[in-house]
C-alpha cells in the first residue's frame, strides 16, 4: 500500500474532503466530524504532509532561537523557557549558532526564505547591518539584548548596570576596598554594559582602588588565563574580583587556587548570570542574576504576540537583577569587615 492520503482518510471517515482537511488542520469542524476523522487517520496510519501544508498556509510551525554559543548555560536556560512557551502553541523550536557579526546578519536574512515563522535572537554584537536586517525582516523577530534607540524591533533587556551595582554594593558593605573587574571582549553588548556598570558603581569613591582587566572570551578557559595573568602582574592582593559572567568567574577561582589564593578567605569572587554552575562550584559562586529564564519566557511571549498582531507598537522590556550570595564572598567579606572594625584583633 502506498502513502495514505487525506482522500483515504475522508473516505474511511465518511465525510467530505473539505471537512477532513478542516478537522486535521484544527479549523472549524463539528466535534463528531473531528472524532471520525481522527479515528480514521489513526486506523490508516495517516502522516500529514507538512511540506504541502506549509505551502498552503505559508506557515512552517517552526520558530528559531539563535545565539552565539549554544553550550553556554545562560542560553540553555533561555532555550528551556522559550521552548515551553512556544510548544504550548504547537510550535517546534529550532536552535542555531549565530557566528560572528556578518554571519548573524546572514542568518537573519536566510531565515526570511520561509524556513521559520519567527525568530528570537540574542546577539553578542549589534551592528548597523544587523539592525537593518531585523527591521527589514519579513519574519517577526524579538531580540534578547540591546538595540539602538528607535530600532523597530521588540527587545527584552537585562539590567546589567544595575546588576553590577548590586555586586559592588555587596562587596563594599563587606569591607572590600580593592576591587578588580574582569571583563570579556569589550566590543560585545555584555562587555560594554557590564563594564559601564562597574565604572558607574565605583565612581567617586576615594577609598576604593579599582582596575579593569579583560579576557578574550566568555569561557572558563579565558577567565582562567586572564586571571592568572592578573595575579602574576599584581603586587598588592585584591580583596575581590567581579567577573563578567559565571564561566569567567569559575576560571578566576581555578586560577586563584593555583596561585595559593584561597576563595573566599583571601579573595572574594562574584560572577554574573546565576547559572546552575554557581551551585556546583566549590565554593558556591556568588552571582548576579540577570533573569535569563525570565528573559527567555518574555521574549517568547512577545514573539507570539507579534506574530498574532504585526501592527502592535514596538515593545522594550527590562528584567530587573538580583544578587544570589554564596560561599565565594561571605567568609572573605566577614573577615575584611571584622578587621576594619577592630573585631578579632589580638592585643
Amino acid at each position: 500500500m502506498g502513502r495514505v492520503t487525506i482522500a483515504d482518510v475522508a473516505k474511511r471517515a465518511g465525510v467530505s474532503l473539505a471537512s477532513t482537511s478542516r478537522a486535521l488542520n484544527g479549523q472549524v469542524a463539528s466535534a463528531a466530524t473531528v472524532e471520525k476523522v481522527r479515528q480514521a487517520a489513526t486506523e490508516l496510519g495517516y502522516i500529514p504532509d507538512t511540506a504541502a501544508r506549509s505551502l498552503r498556509t505559508r506557515r512552517t510551525g517552526q520558530l528559531a532561537f539563535a545565539v552565539a554559543d549554544i553550550g553556554n548555560p545562560v542560553y540553555v536556560e533561555m532555550m528551556r523557557e522559550i521552548e515551553s512557551v512556544v510548544a504550548a502553541e504547537d510550535y517546534r523550536l529550532v536552535v542555531s549558532r549565530t557566528g560572528d557579526a556578518d554571519a548573524t546578519v546572514d542568518l537573519v536574512r536566510d531565515l526570511n526564505r520561509g524556513y521559520v515563522d519567527g525568530l528570537i535572537l540574542s546577539p553578542l554584537r549589534v551592528t548597523d547591518a544587523l539592525v537593518a536586517a531585523l527591521e527589514e525582516s519579513t519574519v517577526p523577530a524579538v531580540v534578547i539584548g540591546r538595540l539602538p534607540d528607535g530600532a523597530g524591533v521588540d527587545t527584552v533587556m537585562a539590567d546589567s548596570e544595575g546588576g553590577v551595582a548590586l555586586a559592588v554594593e555587596h562587596l563594599l558593605t563587606g569591607g572590600a576596598r580593592r576591587i578588580a573587574f574582569l571583563n570579556g571582549p569589550a566590543d560585545t553588548t555584555p562587555g560594554r554594559f557590564r563594564h559601564a556598570g562597574f565604572l558607574r558603581a565605583t565612581a567617586g569613591n576615594a577609598d576604593l582602588v579599582t582596575a579593569e582587566y579583560s579576557a578574550d572570551d566568555f569561557t572558563i578557559d579565558a577567565g582562567y588565563a586572564a586571571a592568572s595573568a592578573m595575579f602574576d602582574s599584581t603586587e598588592a592582593p585584591w580583596d575581590a574580583v567581579i567577573a563578567v559572567n559565571d564561566l569567567v568567574g569559575i576560571g578566576v577561582m581555578h586560577a586563584a587556587a593555583e596561585h595559593g589564593i584561597s576563595v573566599p578567605e583571601d579573595l572574594a569572587v562574584i560572577g554574573i548570570d546565576n547559572t546552575a554552575l554557581t551551585e556546583v562550584s566549590h565554593p558556591g559562586l556568588t552571582s548576579v542574576d540577570l533573569g535569563s529564564a525570565r528573559r527567555g519566557r518574555k521574549a517568547a511571549q512577545l514573539l507570539l504576540a507579534r506574530m498574532d498582531d504585526p501592527e502592535l507598537p514596538t515593545r522594550a522590556v527590562r528584567v530587573p537583577p538580583s544578587l544570589q550570595v554564596r560561599g565565594s564572598t561571605t567568609a572573605q567579606l566577614t573577615s575584611v569587615s571584622a578587621l576594619a572594625s577592630g573585631e578579632g584583633r589580638t592585643t
